[in-house]
């Protein structure tokens, strides 16, 4: 497998980035600042077209999402299902009635759910599960992870593009280095902001019942 990886870097063209992105972003891990990168130095370099990296990177991505929303479809529902069911997952407090709830809310918020997911670190790849364990509509799903993993895709190859033109970076490895380093400063911001947000949202709710209840 490193083998492989290492040829298709060193032999990167619309092709490989494609399959490289639909990897990364199905259940094998494999970060995404080892691929859009070096993709977009290339760009910087006069090698590849811009365009076509960030439209090869985004395809990639939503087949990979796809394959985890359909695995998810299929085979995780019934397997969560009987998990549930069972008595251990009874110990674990879990029921079906649960599960449907939790499908529901899905349902519900899965647009921004997924979406957001794209942008921070370690659930980029997982979001996709829950989705399909839900069943979340396939056009919203589309979309939405288009339009996430569009955005992260844009953001590292700006900064790919940005390397590209600093001083000392003349290697493959240095420039994954430098990206990964701000590319997860940006995704952790992200992800404080997100966590955030759900803390004040469930702060004003606290807030609230007391004035519901009178």
């Amino acid at each position: 497998m490193a083998e492989l990886l290492a040829s298709f870097l060193s032999n990167l063209n619309y092709w490989t980035i494609f399959v490289l992105m639909t990897i990364e972003s199905s259940f094998i891990p494999l970060p995404s600042e080892v691929v859009v990168p070096p993709a977009a130095y290339l760009a910087a370099q006069g090698n590849l077209d811009g365009f076509g990296v960030i439209l090869s990177s985004v395809s990639g991505s939503l087949v990979g999402a796809l394959i985890n929303y359909a695995l998810a479809y299929w085979l995780g529902r019934p397997i969560m299902y009987a998990f549930a069911n069972s008595k251990v997952g009874k110990m674990l407090l879990l029921s079906e009635e649960k599960l449907k709830r939790a499908e529901v809310y899905f349902d519900r918020r899965g647009a921004i759910s997924t979406f957001v997911g794209r942008l921070i670190p370690g659930i980029r790849q997982l979001i996709s599960l829950p989705a399909g364990l839900a069943r979340m509509n396939l056009i919203p799903f589309i979309l939405y992870t288009i339009l996430g993993a569009g955005l992260w895709c844009c953001v590292l190859f700006w900064l790919g593009w940005w390397a590209a033109g600093l001083p000392g970076i003349d290697t493959t490895e240095k420039l994954v280095s430098l990206v990964e380093h701000y590319s997860h400063i940006i995704g952790l911001s992200i992800l404080a902001l997100v966590v955030a947000y759900i803390c004040y949202k469930l702060l004003k709710r606290i807030m609230q019942k007391p004035e519901n209840t009178k």
